[in-house]
């Protein structure tokens, strides 16, 4: 009964003599973050698409699954759960039956909720998030009320290659149930963890090496590399051209090296490989190449872009035509609604973007999502001469070479292709000519 009294003679503005001196820090910077210790829940930040999203976008995605078969024997007993967050202290993962559940859910231990000390005060994953490194966090040590119930160990989970915080894994349990093993437990498991991002990474260096490859025997005569998220090169050619860690993280666009070399950097992969290639002037003459789409009359639309042709997938084609139809840029909501409707999910067309990006490279650029430089399209060709009343009619039907990706069912492609159709239809009519008439019918 001690440590309850201790806390709530600290809490209350007195003396903590008695309670370790990490809790008591803790609890200090909870206070100055103005946190109330009793009536007061941690926030529920993320709701079921935010979730999701971070869920499928987080780099401990692949890891989740190996963690919960690692730790299953933790969870066998009722009362015990398993969480998995992300480096700001948001829980995307839980496992634990369904009786625990629903009594954690109580206080807010459930995914989308944000435990990190200044929303939450001190608790396992909180704690560790401020102090960088395992800790324990025993039943009225904890800041609210509402936690005190609890025991909770966690332990920080790092990036094997750059060093940065990924997430916090934490075992929570009745206080009266406290596993001594708890911390050695997850210690083992996170380095089985990190063991198994080493080898995603290495996977994917390799994937994205081979398709490395190929781009560049399309450059040839160019200088080029590939870097990771963090600026470390991991490959060059030809070798030693560049230093061996760029002065900082890697982003798309164009990028002067201290010693003045202008380099373009081109996202090769979801999880943030990069390439890099040199600016002379083969590699100019590439990078400023218009892009044209042809998609009308077609049901695979081809893409050319740095002297190659693409026949493009019909998604990939879909999503295409909508960023062209809008210049101006695109949110991955908007896409999705211009692709598969209301109903649809952002996580799906992010996940087709991911798959453009080797084809597009730095054309393909985000937030706003939108195509670069001197972009063309057949459609959007044919809309503008449309818009010209002197144009011919027969160089109009010249350019109509049928409806815009038939066989699509994306709602902007549709729109465009009825729109299309329907103005040419009314200039045909406009002619009142036979032969343009039987033309335009065939």
């Amino acid at each position: 009964m001690a440590l309850p009294k201790a806390r709530d003679r600290a809490l209350g503005g007195g003396s903590a003599r008695d309670v370790r001196d990490p809790i008591r820090a803790s609890w200090s910077r909870a206070r100055r973050h103005g946190l109330p210790p009793d009536s007061y829940l941690p926030p529920v930040t993320l709701d079921d698409d935010e979730l999701i999203r971070h869920r499928e976008e987080h780099p401990l995605s692949p890891i989740w699954p190996l963690l919960r078969r690692s730790l299953g024997g933790l969870t066998a007993d009722p009362g015990r759960l398993l969480f998995l967050s992300d480096a700001r202290g948001h829980l995307l993962w839980v496992q634990g039956d369904s009786a625990t559940l629903r009594s954690a859910e109580r206080v807010h231990l459930l995914p989308g909720a944000l435990w990190s000390e200044d929303a939450a005060g001190t608790s396992g994953v909180g704690t560790t998030l401020a102090t960088g490194r395992p800790f324990q966090v025993f039943g009225a040590e904890h800041f609210l009320s509402a936690a005190t119930a609890y025991t909770c160990t966690a332990t920080p989970i790092h990036d094997p290659a750059g060093g940065e915080l990924l997430g916090i894994l934490d075992f929570t349990c009745p206080e009266r149930h406290w596993q001594p093993l708890a911390i050695p437990l997850l210690d083992t498991a996170r380095r089985l963890a990190q063991s198994e991002l080493e080898t995603i990474r290495l996977r994917e260096e390799a994937r994205v090496s081979s398709r490395y490859t190929e781009r560049i025997a399309r450059r040839l005569g160019t200088r080029s590399a590939i870097a990771d998220p963090q600026g470390r090169i991991v490959r060059s050619d030809p070798p030693g051209w560049l230093p061996r860690h760029l002065p900082g993280p890697p982003s798309e666009g164009r990028l002067l090296l201290p010693d003045g070399q202008p380099v373009l950097v081109e996202r090769l992969a979801a999880g943030g490989l990069f390439l890099l290639i040199a600016e002379d002037s083969t590699a100019g003459a590439l990078t400023t190449a218009p892009l044209r789409l042809r998609a009308l009359g077609l049901r695979r639309a081809r893409l050319e872009i740095a002297g190659a042709t693409h026949e493009l997938t019909p998604r990939h084609a879909e999503i295409v035509i909508a960023l062209l139809s809008e210049p101006g840029g695109m949110t991955a909501r908007a896409i999705t609604e211009a692709v598969h409707g209301p109903a649809g999910r952002p996580a799906t067309i992010r996940a087709e973007l991911a798959r453009l990006r080797p084809i597009l490279g730095h054309r393909l650029a985000s937030d706003p999502y939108r195509l670069t430089g001197d972009v063309e399209a057949d459609f959007l060709d044919l809309d503008r001469a449309l818009s010209i009343p002197t144009t011919p009619i027969d160089t109009l039907l010249d350019q109509y070479r049928g409806p815009l990706l038939p066989g699509s069912t994306a709602p902007r492609v549709l729109a465009l292709r009825n729109t299309l159709h329907e103005r040419l239809r009314h200039r045909v009519l406009a002619t009142a000519d036979y032969d343009t008439a039987l033309r335009w019918s065939m």
